[in-house]
This record gives structure tokens, sequence and C-alpha cells, in this order.
């Protein structure tokens, strides 16, 4: 093949270098047009080899939490080859944003993974954007079948990956393999920096990870409350719609506090890996439309058991709170999908008992076909998403903790509320419609700023417990 590498500039010629380090002997023949994700940029470069390798960056962002992330990642690959038979890119190196081609931010170099297409573009509904895919109605059960044979087996395998503590992986010298040492990156922590824009001292301290299942749990409820006084602009329609999700959150906060939202069965572990991003687009397929390997391992973390037992959303594609008919229709939809899912998972989990390779015990189908039925679904899916928490817990979470709201009137849950966490409300109410008037961003960090920061919505007098900092003295990971 003709090299097409002939024109390039000084960053593209300088990021096919930084490619080719690991590719000695082989030539580099083509660099293909850079593609860009909702976190990350990335170069793909072809060898004449047959083989190739891509360079990704993570995007600029309003929270310095790239380097973090990326490392996060790193470890967590390391960790599932290490203890695993899950097919993921090979890693074969990565740097700091000084030491990377252009001083484009920090990156990571690995094998790219030939592929097709993978699950969400395979069942998509044709001349719908994978990324706001919904399932094709036209797909065959044996097809679906497959796809989620396959996943089960991947879920199967992240769900025996059990740590101690909840937090991210990091890798520390001396240790074989990479233990919980930094706070969960998450997706929602991502969203509540660089949307809401809360400050850094608000969230979870970087070197924070958590011992309990209930004090983490705390912790996501805390930064949706967070999110609603911290985000200007687009965060509530009126002075109702802003009393309705402060009352949520609060309440929310209060079955966190009270230990209501987690498993005392694994209260205190094993806690296992998880990651936010995973879904049927992270699978990659060969010619035979069969999975090849899982990408993108961004926002992997050992999170509460309760997690890797609730069932995937993705199993039709759509988040619920993006279903345009409604979080009723989409459990209608969901539901059936979600029969076939178990059932091929309770096959696959049968198969492994009888070979005595997966005891009763660790078998997810039972779980999962329990998170469903009893709402901890629901509970779980809330707690990591502020921006979808509002409908789910007003429609699944409200009745099932409190009781039957005859009225069906949010106002009636204020008796629940302390009189100092009703006056803040009330302030709140009035912040919100000025800021949503203002129309502006503000920048906590910017030199010289003399804006003054919002009032403490978390110690407010009326909650049992309080999640609190508790930061870990453990070493900053560097790269």
């Amino acid at each position: 093949m003709e090299s097409k590498l002939s024109d390039a500039d000084g960053l593209y010629n300088t990021i096919v270098k930084e490619c080719s380090k690991n590719y000695r002997g082989q030539k580099a023949t083509e660099l293909h047009t850079p593609a860009k994700g909702e976190f990350n940029m990335f170069y793909r470069v072809d060898f004449d080899s047959g083989r190739g390798a891509s360079i990704r960056f993570p995007l600029p962002s309003y929270f310095d939490y790239l380097e973090e992330k990326l490392l996060a990642e790193v470890d967590t690959l390391r960790y599932i080859k290490a203890n695993t038979d899950i097919k993921v890119p090979k890693i074969h190196h990565w740097g700091s944003r000084d030491n990377s081609p252009g001083q484009l931010g920090p990156f990571i170099v690995m094998d790219w993974m030939f592929h097709e297409t993978n699950f969400t573009e395979f069942l998509n509904k044709p001349n719908v954007s994978p990324y706001q895919p919904v399932l094709n109605p036209a797909i065959e059960d044996a097809q679906l079948r497959r796809c989620y044979e396959d996943m089960a087996d991947v879920l199967l395998k992240l769900s025996r990956c059990e740590f101690s503590a909840i937090g991210s992986l990091v890798h520390r010298d001396g240790t074989a393999l990479p233990t919980v040492g930094t706070r969960p990156m998450t997706v929602n922590l991502a969203y509540l920096a660089n949307i809401a824009r809360v400050p850094h001292s608000c969230l979870p301290a970087r070197h924070e990870t958590f011992r309990s299942a209930s004090r983490y749990y705390s912790a996501l409820a805390d930064m949706h409350l967070l999110q609603l006084s911290f985000q200007r602009n687009q965060a509530i329609e009126s002075a109702d719609d802003c009393r309705k999700k402060y009352i949520a959150r609060q309440l929310f906060r209060k079955l966190a506090s009270e230990g209501r939202l987690a498993n005392t069965e694994f209260e205190y572990g094993p806690f296992k890996l998880w990651c936010d991003e995973l879904g049927l687009m992270n699978a990659v397929l060969g010619p035979n439309k069969r999975v090849t390997g899982i990408v993108d391992w961004e926002f992997s973390y050992a999170a509460p058991a309760e997690f890797s037992f609730s069932p995937p959303w993705w199993l039709i594609l759509t988040p619920p709170e993006k279903w345009e008919q409604g979080l009723d229709d989409w459990v209608a939809h969901y539901e059936p999908k979600l029969a076939m899912f178990l059932e091929e998972l309770s096959k696959k989990e049968e198969r492994l008992i009888d070979r005595e390779e997966l005891s009763e015990h660790d078998a997810l189908s039972p779980r999962m076909r329990k998170s469903w039925e009893t709402g901890q679904f629901w509970v779980d899916y809330a707690a990591r998403r502020s921006w979808a928490f509002d409908g789910i817990y007003w429609r699944f979470l409200d009745e099932k903790f409190f009781g039957k709201n005859e009225s069906g009137d949010f106002k009636e849950r204020l008796k629940l509320l302390s009189p100092e966490q009703i006056e803040a409300m009330e302030e709140l109410v009035k912040r919100k419609l000025r800021e949503k008037e203002e129309s502006c961003i503000v920048d906590w960090y910017a030199p010289g700023t003399d804006i003054k920061m919002p009032p403490d919505l978390l110690n407010i007098p009326g909650l049992g417990v309080t999640s609190g900092p508790s930061p870990a003295s453990d070493p900053s990971p560097k790269l």
C-alpha cells in the first residue's frame, strides 16, 4: 500500500512516531482521520505487517481530572488482563501532557482491535445515530440472544473481580497488581465538574476511598444536591421544579444516611469491578457478529456489589431517561428483553456451575432478577446519574420508601424535612430563579475572582448522618 503519510504535517508525523515505538521493523502505511468521542480524541495508525495502533488523548475539560482518569483506565486494563480472559486492547505505553505529541494531553498508545462493527451499530435502527441508538425492531431474536450471551459472559467475569474498598485502581511500586487507591472516577463526577461546574473542593478528594457501601451511597446522594446547587443554567424550570428537585435530593440523602439504599450482605464488601460506560458500543465484533474484544474502559472502579447485581439498562440500547415515550413505556419495552437476557445468562451460569467453574452463590441471574423485582435497579441507576435522578426518584423510589402519597403532590413530602431544610429550600429557590435570569457561567478558579460560593446545603440540620470527607493518606499516583 502506498503510504499516505508523506504530506502529513509535523504534529501528524510526531503522532506516527509515538505509535511506532512499539512496532519496530514495521512501516507505518496510513494515519486515519482522527475520531472524536464524548471524552477523547484518538488517532489510528496502520502498519505494513497488518497490525494497527491507536493513540488516545482525553479532551480538555474544565476540571483537571485528565491524568487521573487515564491512570485509572491503564490500571484497570492491567488488572483485567492479569485476572480475566476478557479480550481487551494491549497497552504499550502512556505518558503525561508534557511528553505527548504536540503536548495535546496525557495519552495512551495501545493495539488497535480490528473489527467490522460493534453491537450498538449492529442492533441499531437504520439511519439512527449510534450516539442516540434505538433497538431495531426487525432484529431477529436469535441474533439478540447471541449478543446477550456474549455480554453475559463479560459481566460474569467482571463480577468475580473483587476488592475490599470502593474506588479506582492504582498500581503502586512494589505491588504485583493494581489495587483500590483513589476516589471512584465516574462519569457523573466528570459531568458534575464540567457541566454543573461543582468546585474541586466540594467533590470527594482524589485520595478518598470508601470502605462501606452506605458511605458511598451517601457521597453519591450529596453529589446530586451539589449538582442542583452549583449548576447555574438549565438546572430548574420554575420555583416548584426547584422545590421538587430539592425535596427529592434531601430525601434520597436521608435514605442513604440511614443505610437504606445498600445491601447489608455486601455493606463492607467484597466490592466488584464496574465500568460506568460498559455497554454494547464497547463490544467490537468480527465477521460472524460475535464479540472479539471490549474497548474503552475509562470510568471503571470497584463499586458496591449492587451495581453488578443490577440488570444492564442497555438491553434496548436507549437509556430510560432518554426514552421519548416516558419511563413506563421504557419498562414495557425493556422487560421482555430482560427476560431474554436472564435466560441466556442463566444458561451460561448453569454450564459453569456444572463444570465447577462458578458457585451458585456467585451466579448473577437470581440477583439481577431480584434487583429488578424489588426496584433496587432504580435505586442504583438513580444513584449514579444526577441528570436522570428526578424522574426516576418520583416514579419509582418515593413511594417505595416513604409510602403512598395519596394526593400525588410532592409538597406532601415537606413534612419529612426539618424546618431548617425547608428554610434553606426557599432561599435556594430565590437563588436559582435569579441565576436563571442571569444566565451566565461562573469560573470558580479564575484568578482574582470575588464570586461568593453558594451556601452549604449538605450540613443543614435534619439528616442523622452526613457523608463528610475521609481523605486517605495514600500518595498521589504520578505519570
